[in-house]
């Protein structure tokens, strides 16, 4: 057993000892400029921090391809990690492949410059097709759009699908380019499970996958683009040689194919008919105003509802106000939101609920209130208007000089019972007695009380000193203080979008000058990013505070709703309260 330890020891010792090597091949020195050249870049050992040359004098058509392979042969191991590029150049000449550099066992390697000659093009129409080239011309990677031009604020589905000829076997993808959704609001539809079809595309018979699917709501009208969504594809594709049983023998390639971009054209909401309390609501909608009793008594409490139903941009309009009698006493609304978004879009529903208070007896009517839309199935806008509600306060005070005016017909509500309070007329006199200060309790209190107070006083003066000792504790506490007013300002401000976000980027500014202790000159980004990492804050937080910065500062330029504001709020309240906890 000894003796085993020691060989395999000994074994691991010299794979340590062995040379390092760090090369580059290429597929040919001497190329035609419609030709492709294969550069590989091999070592012997595992390495990090690869970095290629500098391709600029080509076009790099795919890469890089990582392989890695390892092997045991008579007690000796040996392994082999390499990058690939396939490249097209750009212009005739000798061109040069500069250096690549890898990271090994903390040194660093290089590889030696090599120079390739780049002649005019030529030609070669029998040339056999490489693995890559079938899987370029065999994969396809389409992004379908439900509607090329919608309404501002209607719909938009987005699904990316990947059409494979059946001859050619895909192990594997990733995606190398995210699209990004400017300009839109989104929401992604998850994939659970890859199924394969069999589907048509461009007159050939393909197995389709459905990749990624993407709700779209345009924000703003115009000829909006969508960036394209590139995968990278590791695929087996078949060759004109036949192993011994007769089967087709594969080659292992790697592609890249692309979705391509997409253009949008958004139609602008017609001017002609638009309500005057439209709000943004775009879709096929119900709407209802109810309350959960008509009938209580004075001091109980009642809950009135306005809920929309139905089909369209639910999470992106702001609700209307019933417009309640002043003598009511209205608590601010509970938002409730119960919404799906599935391919067809958002639907469910959303509901303000309003907690009313009613103080003195009698009848108060709850007006009609309107709702307005805009259906993109018409083309036009509708009016939906709510019933008028009367709710009966039936014991409670008599509210003098109370009166209820119902704001579409101005009628006048007297609260029901007696007009006037019953006259006394007998009095209730009480005779009075003479009260000396001399040996009474207050005599006794100013007498003593200064000097209950000396010790307080010593003590509360102390403590001033020791806070004036520490000015930087106390400069913080200013500055917490400071950033809790704004917050509270932000949260006063909801509905007004630029008051708003000044509020709260003024909040977010002091807060971070108080824990980080940086002025507000030296504010960037960047800057937040590495101080909070080096604080050991973890990296989720710092994207939700950056990106409720880069909120306040697109607040300027574009749209943001009532249910954007709240979320902005509600996630800045959450993004203090776990910094705290970190810094």
């Amino acid at each position: 057993m000894v003796v085993f330890f020691f060989l395999v020891s000994m074994f691991s010792f010299a794979q340590d000892q062995e040379e390092v090597t760090f090369e580059v091949k290429l597929s040919k020195e001497k190329l035609g400029l419609n030709e492709r050249l294969r550069v590989e870049f091999q070592m012997n050992k595992d390495g990090d921090n690869f970095a290629p040359p500098d391709f600029e004098d080509f076009n790099i058509v795919m890469g890089p391809a990582q392989q890695i392979s390892s092997s045991w042969i008579n007690g000796k191991r040996s392994f082999n990690k390499s990058y690939s590029y396939v490249l097209e150049p750009k212009k005739q000449g000798i061109i040069e492949i500069g250096q690549a550099s890898i990271e090994i066992a903390g040194n660093t390697y290089k590889t030696v410059p090599k120079q390739v000659t780049v002649t005019a093009a030529v030609d070669n129409p029998n040339a056999p097709k490489t693995a890559n080239d079938i899987a370029e011309e065999n994969i396809h990677l389409v992004a379908e759009v439900s509607k090329g031009s919608p309404y501002l604020n209607e719909a938009v589905t987005v699904v990316y699908k990947l059409f494979v000829s059946p001859d050619i076997r895909v192990n594997n993808f990733r995606p190398l380019d995210n699209p990004k959704y400017n300009n839109f609001w989104s929401q992604d539809i998850p994939v659970k499970r890859y199924d394969p079809k069999n589907e048509t595309y461009q007159g050939k018979n393909y197995r389709s996958v459905i990749l990624k699917r993407v709700v779209l709501y345009p924000q703003k009208s115009g000829q909006l683009s969508i960036a394209p969504l590139t995968i990278e594809l590791y695929v087996d594709v078949p060759t004109n040689k036949r192993d011994f049983f007769g089967s087709p023998v594969y080659r292992s390639a790697t592609t890249n194919v692309s979705a391509g971009s997409r253009t949008l054209n958004v139609k602008a909401l017609p001017i002609q008919g638009k309500p005057a309390n439209f709000s943004g609501a775009v879709g096929d909608f119900d709407f209802s105003v109810s309350t959960s009793k008509t009938a209580l008594n004075a001091s109980e409490s009642l809950q009135a509802k306005v809920e929309i139903t139905g089909k369209g941009n639910l999470k992106l309009f702001q609700l209307p106000e019933p417009a309640l009698p002043s003598s009511l006493e209205v608590y601010e609304p509970e938002y409730d939101e119960k919404v799906t978004t599935t391919l067809s879009g958002m639907e469910g529903k959303v509901a303000n609920n309003y907690t009313i208070v009613p103080s003195f007896r009698g009848k108060y009517p709850i007006p009609s209130i309107e709702f307005s839309f805009f259906n993109p199935k018409t083309g036009s806008y509708e009016t939906l208007s709510s019933n008028e509600i009367t709710i009966d306060v039936l014991e409670g005070p008599e509210g003098n000089d109370v009166a209820v005016t119902n704001a579409q017909n101005s009628k006048v509500l007297v609260p029901t019972g007696k007009q006037f309070h019953f006259i006394k007329t007998t009095t209730n006199f009480s005779s009075t007695s003479t009260n000396f200060l001399f040996g009474s309790t207050k005599f006794y209190a100013y007498l003593f009380g200064p000097l209950v107070l000396i010790p307080l006083f010593i003590l509360w003066r102390r403590k001033k000193e020791k806070d004036e000792q520490n000015v930087e504790g106390t400069r913080l506490k200013k500055v917490n203080k400071l950033a809790r007013k704004y917050l509270s300002a932000a949260k006063k401000a909801l509905g007004n979008k630029e008051e708003f976000y000044v509020a709260l980027e003024k909040a977010l500014h002091n807060y971070l000058k108080a824990k980080l202790k940086i002025e507000t000159s030296d504010f960037s980004k960047d800057k937040i990013n590495t101080l909070l990492l080096s604080k050991n804050v973890d990296e989720g937080s710092i994207e939700k505070f950056i990106q409720l910065l880069k909120n306040c500062e697109m607040a300027r330029y574009s749209p943001f709703t009532q249910v954007q504001m709240n979320e902005d709020y509600n996630e800045a309240s959450d993004v203090i309260s776990k910094l705290d906890k970190q810094l």
